[in-house]
Formats: C-alpha cells, structure tokens, sequence
C-alpha cells in the first residue's frame, strides 16, 4: 500500500513538474515575449556599441595627445606665455617650420651617399 502511494506521489509531482516546465517555456516563446526579448537585446547592444564608440573616441583623443607630445606640436594653454618663453629665447618673430604637404622628414630619407 506504501508503495503504490509513494509511486503515485511520485508521478504526481513530475507530472506537475513537467507541466510546470512546459508552461513557462511555452510562455516565453509568444510572440509578446520573443519581442520583449528581441527589444531587450536591441538596447543592450546599442548600448554596448556606444560604450565601444566613446572608448575609441578616448582612446583617440589619448594618441593624439601622446603624438602631439612627442612631436613637439603643443601649444602652451596660455598663448601670452608663449609669446613670451620665445623672447627670452631670442626666436621672437620667426615663423615655424612646417614641411610642405608630401614632404618627409630628413631622417626618414634613405641616402646613400
């Protein structure tokens, strides 16, 4: 008797189990949900997309300084002081050089002679 009542609360709870199981899966496979779901990850990938655009944007921004630096084209950030540090130099007046367009640098010439 024990055992005919443990298989049949046995069954009974898969049953519901199982029921359950299809239930949900069921729901989530309607057409309110699949848009739900499809709008949901529209968003989340446009917001990943404009995180990856301001991380380029940065990292830009990051190089371009570090060029700058490195050649030596920045500009102090109070334009008097420039004027200045020129004088005390004695370069006053003088235009900078800049290479005409296609023009290389001399070291990046491979001479010969």
């Amino acid at each position: 008797m024990f055992r005919r009542a443990f298989w049949f609360g046995a069954g009974a709870a898969t049953g519901v189990w199982a029921t359950t199981k299809v239930n949900r899966k069921l729901r989530s496979l309607a057409p309110d949900s699949l848009a739900v779901r499809a709008t949901d990850q529209a968003v989340a990938a446009g917001h990943r997309l404009k995180d990856f655009a301001f991380d380029v944007r940065a990292g830009m921004a990051q190089r371009e300084i570090e060029l700058n630096d490195a050649l030596g084209l920045t500009a102090p950030a109070d334009p008097g002081a420039a004027g200045q540090a020129e004088e005390r130099r004695g370069i006053a007046g003088r235009a900078p050089h800049r290479p005409a367009l296609g023009a290389t640098h001399p070291y990046d010439r491979n001479e010969d002679h």
